[in-house]
């Protein structure tokens, strides 16, 4: 029971090693880190109402452009 055990712990160890750690998830092909791009900005929803004319988007009838 306890070479069992042993043996689960050592692979689990052997495995959690084996995977590549991420540091920075900007770095180029040869590995080396370069400056991030910037991330693109949340597009805002705009709503217009039945006439066409823009509205807040929680008014009655107004559906997103």
């Amino acid at each position: 029971m306890k070479r069992l055990s042993f043996a689960l712990a050592t692979t689990a160890l052997m495995l959690g090693a084996a995977m590549p750690v991420q540091a920075a998830p900007c770095r180029d092909a040869k590995g080396k880190f370069i400056k991030c791009p910037p991330k693109a900005p949340a597009k805002t929803v705009r709503c217009k109402d039945a006439k066409g004319k823009f509205a807040k988007c929680g008014t009655a009838g107004a559906k997103p452009v």
